[in-house]
């Protein structure tokens, strides 16, 4: 048993998680924490949170954090975040493409700045980082890369087509890079969750009936808590899944069955 949970260990690698302050990317940021991995939480406009993130993961599993602002949808900011995680592990092993927003209005009353608010912020911000980080994980010679999708992107959301076409979006570019980097030792996946109680669902679920309606549309009775997706995001980190590239991991309750 030993050898197979040191399978499961980051000790000595550093992770970049991006949109990492709250929701998902907190639940993503602690469990790599958990496992032995120092953490970059980076962020956009919240820095006491981000900043209360990464106090905490020092403290309860006392392992490095920092906290960087950055736009990730920003090509020079991205780059920042990367020269400053660099310049405070020396390295980065793992990036997790998490910052997002998800925003949408129907067709006739979409705008031009609405659409590109999301894909800017879903789909540039994941090319970016992905971008920023490619060369560091090359030198080294290994490296993760997991992109948070959605459920969005594998069937379509009426009314938010923006934010599916950039989740749709992320899945194309994660295939793609799976392939171009295989080679240099990066395995690139994606998971795609379904509903997950968050701060950026809250609004949504504050109606009952709509609330309801949700979960009765999952076979497995209930809406996904952040660990549901930072759980699977830590198995794809890890040596267990050192044969794993190209995949998009469901996370859903069974909502949305695609292989």
């Amino acid at each position: 048993m030993g050898r197979v949970w040191e399978g499961l260990s980051l000790a000595g690698q550093v992770a970049v998680v991006t949109g990492g302050s709250r929701g998902i990317g907190r639940a993503v940021a602690e469990r790599l924490a958990e496992a032995g991995a120092r953490i970059v939480v980076n962020y956009k406009s919240d820095e006491r949170a981000a900043s209360e993130v990464a106090s905490a993961i020092t403290e309860r599993y006392q392992v490095g954090a920092l906290a960087v602002r950055a736009d990730t949808s920003d090509v020079r900011q991205a780059g920042h975040l990367f020269e400053e995680a660099v310049g405070k592990f020396g390295r980065v092993d793992i990036l997790i493409c998490n910052a997002g927003i998800w925003e949408g209005a129907a067709i006739e009353e979409l705008g031009e700045e609405l659409w590109e608010r999301v894909i800017d912020t879903n789909l540039k911000g994941t090319w970016a980082v992905c971008r920023a980080a490619v060369p560091v994980l090359k030198r080294q010679g290994r490296g993760k890369i997991v992109i948070v999708s959605s459920t969005a992107g594998q069937r379509g959301e009426a009314n938010f087509s923006n934010y599916a076409a950039s989740k749709g979006g992320q899945i194309a570019f994660c295939k793609s890079l799976a392939v171009e980097l295989a080679r240099h030792g990066i395995n690139v996946n994606a998971v795609a969750p379904g509903w997950v109680e968050t701060e950026m669902t809250a609004k949504a679920f504050t109606d009952e009936h709509f609330r309801r309606s949700v979960e009765e549309s999952i076979p497995l009775g209930r809406i996904a808590a952040p660990d549901d997706v930072a759980l699977p995001v830590l198995f794809l980190c890890s040596e267990w899944a050192r044969h794993i590239t190209g995949e998009v991991l469901n996370i859903n309750g069974g909502s949305v069955l695609c292989g």
